[in-house]
């Protein structure tokens, strides 16, 4: 636990270069979704919790899309963004990605684990967790583990759409 909270609290972000796509109508996370926009994110999904990745619903996925990818990130850490999750070889037509959900294809998080990171911001702070939803239209080639640099300079160059929720998280 201490090594996550250093993570978060006062580490270096891996930062990210990847600009916000473009928004087209209708392709948004759900209500269905387990965080809600604007709202506090329920401590079971952070490392106060079970720091299970929350259930994500998604609807609107642009025409020609062939995969979707999926990075969570903070932009408010005090060493810049940090990332708590990378997806991707997601199926277009899935719709979303259940509580505790383990894709194949997971890059690192900047806790220095391939998969989930919930939010740790440190004490009495409230940060905002950006959930990036990216609608690209090729197929991505990155093996499992890939680190952010990597994650985004391959995602840029097929980006057609982005759907965006933003949550809250502020620990006791």
């Amino acid at each position: 636990m201490l090594i996550a909270v250093a993570g978060c609290g006062g580490g270096g972000g891996s930062g990210t270069e990847l600009e916000q796509g473009p928004a087209v109508a209708g392709f948004r996370f759900t209500e269905a979704s387990a965080v809600a926009e604007g709202e506090t994110i329920d401590a079971r999904f952070t490392c106060d919790g079970d720091d299970l990745s929350p259930a994500l619903t998604w609807e609107g996925v642009p025409e020609g899309v062939q995969e979707l990818a999926l990075a969570v990130e903070d932009p408010d850490a005090p060493g810049g963004t940090f990332t708590h999750w990378l997806v991707y070889g997601i199926d277009p037509g899935s719709g979303g990605l259940p509580e505790g959900a383990m894709p194949d294809r997971q890059g690192e998080n900047d806790f220095g684990d391939t998969g989930y990171g919930g939010p740790c911001p440190p004490g009495g702070e409230e940060h905002r967790y950006v959930f990036r939803l990216l609608a690209l239209h090729e197929p991505i080639r990155l093996e499992p583990g890939a680190k952010r640099r990597a994650f985004d300079e391959t995602v840029v160059a097929y980006l057609l759409a982005e759907a965006r929720l933003t949550a809250m998280y502020a620990r006791g």
